[in-house]
């Protein structure tokens, strides 16, 4: 093989595997996965919504039996739920908790009184002590979360149900010819 054709398909190989490609591939493959669901459009949409407000919340464990659970109230598809709770996963948890615990302290008007070197130096025990931090700090990431939950699950629904909608109405309109 000449020395030219060969550098050519090196590159046409990289270019193939190049992290930015191999990105939108797995993007692909998931939005066909999501498009392909049965149910109408709306239903999935909630499915999307309740997921995403579930996988907001720092419950590890717990997301995806919580937004399945959320799913079936709303009647939403389950499947969905389950797929959006990995808005937060392995990689996101750290920088997802930490700005629901800052947006809480915002709202709650708390400043540092969450982490108070105060509550250690009462004459209250150990045990005691980390009660009353991990309650104040939990109080605060959890609504942080909710915050964070309602304003992300709301822009979900909106945004998926109108691409489903879309999605949905070429499908049929293709169908048809």
């Amino acid at each position: 093989m000449p020395e030219n054709m060969r550098s050519r398909l090196l590159k046409a190989k990289n270019k193939e595997n190049s992290l930015i490609n191999r990105l939108k591939r797995f993007c692909r493959y998931w939005w066909i996965r999501l498009v392909r669901l049965q149910g109408h459009p709306i239903e999935i949409a909630r499915g999307l919504a309740v997921g995403v407000f579930s996988g907001a919340f720092p419950w590890m464990g717990l997301q995806i039996i919580i937004a399945i659970f959320l799913a079936f109230c709303v009647r939403g598809n389950k499947i969905a739920a389950a797929a959006a709770t990995w808005v937060s996963n392995p990689f996101t948890y750290i920088p997802l908790f930490l700005f629901n615990y800052k947006l809480g302290e915002l709202f709650l008007g708390q400043g540092n009184q969450a982490i108070d070197s105060r509550i250690f130096a009462s004459n209250q025990s150990w045990a005691e002590n980390w009660g009353s931090l991990s309650g104040k700090f939990l109080l605060t990431l959890f609504f942080g979360s909710l915050i964070t939950g309602l304003l992300a699950s709301t822009i979900t629904y909106f945004v998926s149900y109108r691409l489903l909608s879309q999605w949905h109405h070429r499908r049929q309109t293709r169908r048809k010819r």
